[in-house]
């Protein structure tokens, strides 16, 4: 049995661990053989996910102290054995888990807290895999308001120009 300080030396290491985490994923890891649970720790390694087999009971007293942050959502999936997975993007932990999960049936996802939004249960790990990341989404939105100016200047340098100039032109006549 940990003694109290024991305790709370694991309960500050958790908040200094969740603390500025934007993706926080807790997912059941029970019954997997220790070679399953290394090729795990590995693919983690592997993909920038932070592993860490946490205790429900420290983790939670952990969440309650963090400053800022409302993870009560997501208490109510702290039962059983709980590997909690921490990355920089919301996708990167639910892809891996999904090409873990071709070799078997481990391991499940509980819930998922990414930049404050939770998800519950393994049922969102598909919908999570397909998320698409901070960087990915500024990409498409300047796309998008590249678009219409890529239709103007493209339709001013193509033949579309001389319709232009002609219509600036009737434009300076009708006002002289």
């Amino acid at each position: 049995m940990a003694t109290r300080a024991e305790k709370d030396q694991a309960i500050a290491g958790l908040i200094e661990e969740i603390k500025d985490a934007s993706v926080l994923y807790l997912t059941d890891a029970s019954s997997m053989s220790a070679e399953s649970t290394s090729n795990l720790r590995r693919a983690c390694n592997k993909s920038g996910v932070r592993m860490r087999v946490v205790k429900n009971t420290l983790l939670r007293k952990a969440m309650e102290r963090v400053e800022g942050k409302d993870y009560s959502e997501i208490f109510p999936t702290l039962a059983g054995q709980t590997a909690m997975l921490i990355a920089e993007k919301g996708n990167v932990p639910a892809k891996m888990i999904r090409d873990f999960r071709k070799k078997g049936d481990r391991p499940m996802l509980k819930s998922a807290w990414i930049d404050e939004a939770v998800f519950i249960g393994d049922s969102q790990l598909v919908m999570l895999s397909e998320l698409k990341g901070r960087e990915e989404l500024i990409g498409e939105i300047i796309g998008l308001l590249q678009s219409p100016i890529k239709n103007v200047i493209s339709a001013l340098q193509g033949g579309g120009g001389h319709k232009v100039a002609g219509l600036v032109k009737a434009l300076q006549e009708r006002a002289a």
